[in-house]
């Protein structure tokens, strides 16, 4: 198979899962239809995480500086139109987790410096060398070099805000929506637990220990890119410099969230399209090098960032998506469309015969299986008489009734009756019936060829 056609194929299925994909949304604009779900939705205890969130959002709106009142009121207001509407509720609702997370993230800037707890600078590098013998990450930083810069920012700088994107695009493309919702729990709760443990235990990155050696920190200073710092130059930009030093949490190195983040995607992928399993895995162990390589993390925060995605990928793992379930396509698309099982053709590279009728084309021997089929005399015959006990010989006609043709639609019956009932031996004896004067299998009655002139002489007396 060319390049040119693997492409055009894959291109093919992701434009057929698209289509599928928007017409199972639910395009209803009217409040109403929320409503009326509202009414009847039947709540379980799981439903009370949603006071948590309203509980823990107010808390963050109270505190929020930038945007001020009364612009901040925004916030609320608009989510609480996009849980109305059908048409976005259906997104907004399985990502309120997420939601959570990004409006803990930015707004914990804004708390006040004395409900902060203390800045750790030595309780990492220490655990680093008790557990690991030695510190991981300066190990790694030692010698640098360009084409590991972007092979470290790559993963680290780059796809690692992409990536969420695409997985939960493939969710919805070729899953069913149960996969896509377990995305938005369990991505947005690792992150959120995993910024509310940053908060309360903040430790300072391996980069504070090369600028600022072991002396205490306080919340006044400002993050660093560190290793992403020399991509900056090698692009003439200043993107990372300002994006980490305003970051809202300067000193959130344990756990990893960049670990984290690429573990649970490589779970997703590997649990849902497991033909992937040995890309996505490559890739984090990527990532796992360029957190410690550009001086972010330490080996354990990278360990406790991975713990915190498998807990939470199978404490929320349902049982309806394990096993063979996680494959299942969602409505309206095969299990060939994408990541099933191909067909003979495909896997052998040939071109899948047409279904034609006619001489000399495929459709002569690819025909329709109603053209077998057996009427229910025949089959009933079949399973009652095995054909070991079968005569090869066929007996003549006892009557004139098999030498008459039939009449209008018995021509059709009679032939399709009798086009599969001949065994093995009668067609290979039919020369000597015939020569008896019936064949099985024309229709028509055979006469003994005349005897000639010189045979009719000798016969005679």
């Amino acid at each position: 198979m060319s390049v040119q056609t693997s492409i055009l194929r894959t291109l093919q299925r992701v434009w057929t899962a698209f289509l599928a994909a928007v017409g199972r949304l639910d395009k209803s604009l009217s409040p109403k239809d929320t409503l009326r779900r509202f009414n009847q939705h039947q709540w379980t205890f799981s439903d009370s995480i949603y006071i948590f969130h309203i509980a823990l959002a107010t808390f963050w709106l109270t505190i929020m500086e930038v945007p001020g009142f009364p612009l901040k009121l925004m916030i609320p207001i608009l989510y609480a139109i996009a849980l109305l509407i059908p048409l976005t509720s259906q997104f907004f609702i399985p990502a309120t987790p997420i939601f959570a997370w990004l409006l803990t993230f930015y707004t914990s800037r804004f708390i006040p410096v004395s409900w902060r707890p203390g800045i750790s600078v030595v309780l990492l590098p220490t655990l680093e060398s008790v557990l690991y013998g030695a510190n991981i990450s300066d190990l790694l930083t030692r010698w640098t070099h360009w084409s590991l810069d972007i092979l470290a920012w790559l993963p680290y700088g780059l796809i690692h805000f992409v990536f969420p994107f695409v997985v939960a695009v493939f969710l919805w493309l070729f899953r069913t929506k149960e996969a896509l919702h377990l995305w938005g729990r369990a991505f947005g709760y690792m992150n959120l637990i995993g910024v509310v443990i940053q908060i309360l235990i903040p430790c300072a990155p391996p980069w504070y220990e090369l600028i600022y050696g072991l002396t205490p920190a306080n919340y006044g200073m400002p993050g660093s890119p560190a290793g992403l710092a020399r991509i900056d130059r090698l692009f003439h930009s200043n993107g990372y410099t300002v994006t980490f030093s305003n970051s809202p949490v300067v000193f959130g190195a344990f756990p990893s969230l960049h670990s984290a983040c690429a573990t649970m995607e490589a779970l997703f992928i590997s649990h849902f399209f497991p033909q992937c399993t040995k890309y996505i895995w490559t890739y984090t162990a990527i990532l796992y090098w360029a957190t410690m390589y550009l001086t972010h993390h330490y080996l354990i925060d990278v360990v406790a960032g991975s713990c915190l995605a498998i807990a939470c990928f199978y404490l929320y793992l349902p049982d309806e998506l394990k096993g063979t379930n996680a494959l299942l396509p969602p409505g309206g698309l095969s299990s060939t469309t994408f990541g099933g099982k191909r067909s003979k053709y495909e896997l052998y590279d040939l071109e899948e015969p047409v279904r034609r009728r006619g001489r000399g084309t495929n459709g002569s021997i690819m025909r329709d299986v109603s053209d077998y089929e057996l009427e229910d005399s025949d089959r009933e015959s079949d399973e009652e008489m095995d054909i070991t006990f079968r005569s090869p010989i066929t007996p003549g006609p006892t009557s004139a009734t098999p030498l008459m043709k039939p009449k209008g639609g018995a021509t059709s019956q009679a032939k399709k009756s009798h086009r599969h009932t001949a065994s093995i031996a009668s067609l290979i004896r039919a020369e000597e019936r015939a020569e008896d004067g019936w064949s099985p299998i024309n229709t028509s009655f055979n006469i003994a060829p005349a005897p000639r002139n010189d045979e009719a002489r000798g016969s005679r007396p």
